[in-house]
């Protein structure tokens, strides 16, 4: 197994315990589950630098990164919601719009295509990932002493924007992509 597929897998792991240290009763749980996400974002940079950089693109590692990506950035937004720092009808259009490209790219495949992510779709992860950041940024900042909790109210302002911004972003980067591939959808 190459390097940026056991980053992937890596990645994969880090979710599941980002997920545990936002659910269980751990001191400092959210501020861990940051550092992980922090960890995991980078080793999504990482894995696809080295697999075009290098030519170790496999069929693991282009069906398994954008999945484990996926799964990342589900786990997270979905663990936020019980908290209180995201809605979930947030979630519901983040999750949504990957389900139906995924879905779209699925249907592309059956017909002998394949469909590459788009510098829009890269732009909409980026916003999610400092969205994702900002949000465990405020659940971690309430278990910091003083004077790092003071930045609480700051941090919650800048959350409510990112989730605007990347609701909007998510939106729009779905329906032009769904737009520009609808001959698949008629077929």
């Amino acid at each position: 197994m190459n390097w940026p597929n056991r980053l992937t897998l890596l990645r994969l792991i880090l979710s599941a315990l980002l997920v545990f240290m936002l659910q269980a009763p751990v001191p400092y749980g959210a501020t861990v589950a940051l550092l992980l996400f922090i960890i995991a974002s980078i080793t999504d940079y990482l894995d696809g630098y080295l697999a075009r950089k290098y030519a170790l693109i496999t069929p693991f590692g282009q069906l398994m990164d954008p999945l484990v990506d996926k799964i990342l950035m589900a786990a997270v937004f979905i663990c936020l919601i019980p908290l209180g720092d995201i809605p979930a009808w947030a979630v519901i259009i983040i999750i949504s719009r990957e389900l139906l490209i995924t879905g779209l790219r699925l249907l592309a495949a059956g017909q002998g295509q394949v469909l590459a992510a788009e510098k829009l779709g890269k732009h909409k992860t980026g916003w999610q990932m400092t969205t994702a950041i900002a949000l465990l940024l405020l659940e971690a900042s309430g278990e910091w002493s003083y004077p790092l909790r003071e930045l609480h109210p700051a941090i919650n302002l800048l959350a409510v924007a990112l989730i605007t911004i990347t609701v909007a972003l998510t939106l729009y980067s779905g329906l032009a992509y769904l737009w520009r591939h609808r001959d698949l959808l008629q077929a």
